[in-house]
């Protein structure tokens, strides 16, 4: 074979590799024809007999050259992420990252790392608990630097969060930055303050007593996150929309609706790993199919919402789509379409994983749900209204255990990224430097169960550490700080309020009308290893026997 040719190929590997990272290219579209090409164009530069072996050659050596040079680097002490430590195969490949995600057990992954790797004092003399999870990526648990990271004049969202969206679909809050974002955001929040979760208030009893009602029906062992799933859809679904979906009333999901959620949350999972191949990904016909679906869906419900008006009280979508007229201009149908999506994809998945995980922890632990109940037994006597939100507030020990639910199962387990554009400077984040380029993971498990925030027993289920130091026997390292089960920030989860109203709600009602069970031959203790993370966790079936309390009819 040709020296020459060899010689060359291998050069223009490394030569491709020194101009793909200097100017890093947004889209594979462009990229990926000038790779596949590069080996037939030097043949024809160099001249000579063209030949299917010659061109095999030419291919072979220019992609081993290509990959062993870009696996030199960032293995290299001139990698400007050098310093942190990280599994090697992370550092060179975003493939391994993709793999992780795809299998679902990303939050456990980096957990894992974090345990490994430990606290380590950097060649500055730094404290750090950072870890290197891919070649232009680190996940970052130390508490003030996440608040550094997540807060105002932080970091920006990366691609990551444009994954899941067509380029035909409007931007939702998701994804939207800058004061696009902040506008958007005023809208949720006049949404989503007291004032406004009280008008929703009649929507959740109707629900809830629906739910209730629903799972006294039910004959031997009983799926509570199945029932919870279609709780959520019809509820978030009253809100976003004034209804149409009526899962509970049909005992099913009908058209797999949760199904397909999950699915589109996997499937922008994963390609928001590599953002730059998304713009190939949508030119494919199946993936721009999954889209569209939800962009119909959301203006099919949109436009039934604009035909048959508010039920009865100012929805979600009141606020969404400015029927006060408060903004200088009103969205457009499609674009309060995406955020009314935006509500039932996140409000949905996020609460039923909660109260899902909210029961598990109490059924796996009986003297906390003794004391759950017998707390509240005391506040809603014989005949009062568990679901009077009034009285909440009395409810000390539920809170402490769905703070407790909350910092081990965080319905987002890993967070989204966040990002230094390679477009910026640098940023130093609590003494650390941050080159441009880089995404920077705050996953809130691992963070959470941190016994340098949360002492003794980290990933133990004690509800007491949320107490007042004089209501608990046990002396705590509890920082509350480095609790983000909403994230921080500009960009937290503006739902919050209302999801923890919700959840008191609903677990008031279910406590006070069923004695709850696991199944006769349920595993439970195998429970948590189905949670499966793609950006919000999902559950396997969580099989109960409830029986009714003496007393109590909802």
């Amino acid at each position: 074979m040709d020296s020459t040719l060899l010689f060359a190929a291998a050069a223009l590997g490394v030569a491709n590799h020194v101009f793909f990272h200097r100017y890093e290219p947004r889209s594979a579209n462009t990229a990926l024809p000038l790779l596949l090409s590069a080996p037939a164009a030097l043949l024809l530069f160099l001249g000579g007999p063209i030949s299917t072996a010659r061109l095999a050659w030419s291919n072979a050596v220019f992609l081993a050259s290509l990959s062993l040079s870009i696996a030199a680097y960032r293995l290299s002490p001139f990698h400007p992420l050098a310093q942190y430590p990280g599994p090697a195969i992370g550092k060179v490949t975003r493939l391994w990252g993709v793999f992780i995600a795809c299998r679902g057990y990303r939050y456990l992954y980096y957990k894992k790392l974090h345990d490994r790797y430990g606290p380590y004092i950097d060649v500055t003399g730094l404290f750090l608990a950072d870890v290197r999870t891919g070649p232009n990526e680190l996940s970052v648990i130390d508490a003030p630097a996440v608040a550094q990271i997540l807060n105002a004049g932080g970091l920006d969202k990366g691609r990551y969060y444009e994954a899941g969206r067509h380029s035909g679909t409007p931007p939702s809050l998701v994804s939207l930055v800058g004061e696009a974002h902040t506008a958007k955001r005023r809208a949720w929040s006049r949404a989503l303050t007291s004032v406004a979760i009280r008008d929703y208030e009649p929507l959740i009893r109707k629900r809830a007593r629906q739910l209730v009602a629903c799972l006294a029906n039910q004959a031997g062992p009983t799926d509570l996150v199945f029932w919870l799933d279609l709780f959520s859809f019809d509820l978030t679904g009253d809100l976003a929309f004034g209804g149409g979906f009526e899962f509970m009333r049909d005992g099913e999901d009908a058209g797999s609706m949760g199904q397909k959620i999950r699915g589109f949350l996997k499937a922008a999972t994963l390609s928001g790993q590599l953002p730059w191949i998304v713009p190939t990904l949508h030119l494919f016909p199946q993936v721009g199919r999954i889209i569209q679906e939800f962009n119909d869906f959301g203006q099919r419900l949109a436009i039934n919402r604009m035909k048959n008006g508010s039920p009865g009280t100012k929805d979600l979508w009141y606020h969404l789509a400015d029927e006060a007229g408060l903004e200088k201009q009103r969205p457009t149908l499609e674009a309060s379409a995406a955020e009314g999506i935006v509500a039932v994809v996140a409000a949905s998945d996020t609460t039923a994983s909660a109260l899902s995980s909210l029961l598990w922890f109490l059924l796996s632990n009986p003297e906390c749900y003794r004391r759950v109940q017998e707390e509240l037994d005391r506040v809603f006597a014989d005949g009062e209204d568990p679901l009077d939100a009034s009285k909440h507030q009395q409810l000390v020990y539920l809170c402490a255990c769905i703070n407790e639910t909350l910092r081990l199962h965080p319905p987002v387990p890993t967070n989204g990224p966040r990002q230094v554009h390679l477009d910026q400077a640098g940023r130093t984040i609590t003494g650390r430097y941050i080159p441009p380029g880089t995404s920077v993971y705050t996953p809130a498990y691992s963070l959470h169960r941190s016994p340098d925030y949360f002492f003794p027993h980290p990933d133990q289920f004690v509800p007491d550490r949320w107490l007042p130091a004089a209501e608990s026997p046990v002396k705590f390292k509890h920082d509350t700080a480095a609790f983000i089960p909403f994230s921080l920030g500009p960009a937290n989860c503006v739902g919050q309020k209302f999801a923890k109203r919700e959840m008191l709600m609903v677990v008031s009602l279910l406590l006070k009308a069923f004695r709850v069970e696991f199944a006769d031959g349920f595993e439970s203790e195998t429970w948590p290893t189905r949670i499966h993370d793609h950006f919000v966790a999902s559950r396997g079936p969580l099989l109960v026997k409830l029986t009714g309390q003496h007393g109590y009819c909802p």
